[in-house]
């Protein structure tokens, strides 16, 4: 094991530069190798990818804390108001290999080791993304994605491929259909926003990275079981997949009977470009099948774990926005719902969500590596929560014990710095306003440092 983490360790010492893809596990170099802080490396790579091979990884470090704030009473699923400070940290090492026209297989074994701020609980817009609710204090390796992908071209001519770090370089037909089978993340396909989605090279928070309303098949962990299958021609996209849920809520295991228990996804994408500015929407709508119950029915004792008797429908809709606005900039919001029905059963416990923000490139000042960010995000709770929570009940990341309802408002600052090829080295703020939904308690004030490097 000792020598697996120090193997992993010395494969993420930067040697290129970053993207910002959800959960990026590493980049393909960018310019000649010689440009690279490893120049030795980087040209390996360039090889082992004309052969066939894809070897890529990253490692990020994220030291988070927070002052103390106003806090009357606390529950189960409170934030500590003390002052405190949290770390966490993960690597990844992307494996593929290229096996007939079009077909690739990638492996992306992981570590990870670390807490989010009081175990992840607190806020349902949480202000750490690399922050599982399973944190550790030892080192865990894990398996986030094992999958097999076919590429099948429909038209003759090609595009480049796009920055999507868990790709080779070799060009895409314009049209083509993509059919994914296995171990990942329902965000390395859906939602792909360009600003705002990947908390190791953007923003931090959970609510920033996807949206909040809308409750994304998952383990504990955020990565599931499942097929893809997506249509494009570079103006227009479909994406239709099926996913295993969890078994329990915000649970590690997933249902093992995934033709009961299943998250179903589609999504209607068109791209664009103004004055040669990209632009994209994303319409995505979910239904999942769980064991989740009626607030009702937790409201008159029933089980928050598991419903031991039947599973229910939940229905999501997700509209996503991006649009470059100049050469060094861009902007982004988000739109998320779920039915508010029953309890959220994997991502986070928010039932209407609205998130804004922009990035700009440090090109005007001469860092052209660098990025800073701005968004917020606005979260509601469904009536059927609201009762939940003001009766004392305690869900997976929020409750108090009692409750002074108003939505809950998150914002985020962060300044990335391309330090070296490979290594940046982020400085990040949030300010939260009535953290759990809770009048009552804070506001809150985060400050958190982050370390990557990639190659």
């Amino acid at each position: 094991m000792r020598r697996a983490i120090i193997l992993l360790l010395l494969l993420t010492l930067p040697a290129a530069a970053q993207t910002g893809r959800f959960g990026s596990a590493g980049v393909s170099n960018v310019g000649p190798p010689e440009l690279a802080l490893f120049p030795g490396l980087a040209a390996l790579q360039d090889r082992l990818e004309e052969q066939g091979w894809l070897v890529r990884g990253q490692s990020t470090f994220v030291l988070q804390g927070h002052t103390g704030f106003r806090s009357p009473y606390q529950g189960g699923a409170s934030m500590t108001p003390r002052a405190n400070a949290r770390n966490t940290f993960s690597a990844d090492l992307i494996l593929g290999r290229q096996l007939w026209r079009g077909a690739e297989v990638i492996f992306n074994p992981a570590l990870s080791r670390g807490f989010g701020l009081s175990n992840s609980v607190g806020l349902a817009a949480f202000p750490n993304n690399e922050a599982f609710r399973l944190g550790s204090t030892d080192v865990v390796p894990w398996i986030p994605r094992l999958f097999f992908r076919q590429t099948i071209g429909l038209s003759g001519d090609t595009i480049p491929s796009d920055d999507d770090p868990l790709r080779f370089h070799t060009p895409l037909p314009r049209e083509r259909v993509t059919i994914t089978i296995g171990r990942f993340s329902v965000w390395d396909i859906f939602d792909d926003n360009r600003y705002a989605h990947d908390a190791r090279t953007q923003f931090l928070n959970w609510a920033l990275v996807g949206g909040a309303g809308f409750d994304y098949a998952a383990d504990a962990r955020g990565f599931t079981n499942g097929i893809a299958v997506e249509w494009e021609n570079e103006r227009w996209a479909v994406r239709a997949g099926a996913f295993q849920v969890a078994r329990v809520v915000n649970g590690l295991g997933l249902d093992r009977s995934p033709l009961a228990g299943f998250q179903a996804l589609l999504s209607l994408e068109h791209f664009w470009r103004i004055n040669d500015r990209a632009g994209a929407v994303r319409v995505i709508y979910g239904a999942s099948r769980t064991r989740q119950s009626s607030w009702g029915e937790l409201l008159a004792g029933g089980d928050f774990e598991a419903n031991p008797t039947r599973r229910r429908l939940k229905h999501n809709l997700g509209i996503s926005f991006d649009q470059e606005i100049g050469p060094d900039w861009g902007v982004f919001a988000r739109v998320s719902w779920n039915d508010g029905r029953t309890q959220n059963w994997m991502f986070t416990e928010q039932d209407f969500s609205v998130s804004a923000g922009a990035s700009l490139r440090g090109d005007r000042w001469g860092r052209a590596g660098d990025t800073v960010g701005i968004g917020t995000n606005l979260g509601f709770a469904s009536r059927g929560r609201r009762r939940f929570l003001e009766a004392g009940g305690i869900g997976f990341i929020v409750g108090d014990g009692r409750l002074n309802y108003r939505p809950e408002w998150i914002s985020e600052l962060y300044y990335d710095a391309r330090v070296a090829p490979g290594l940046n080295l982020a400085l990040n703020y949030q300010f939260a306003v009535n953290p759990g939904y809770n009048a009552d308690r804070g506001p809150i004030h985060f400050l958190a440092l982050r370390l990557r490097t990639a190659f």
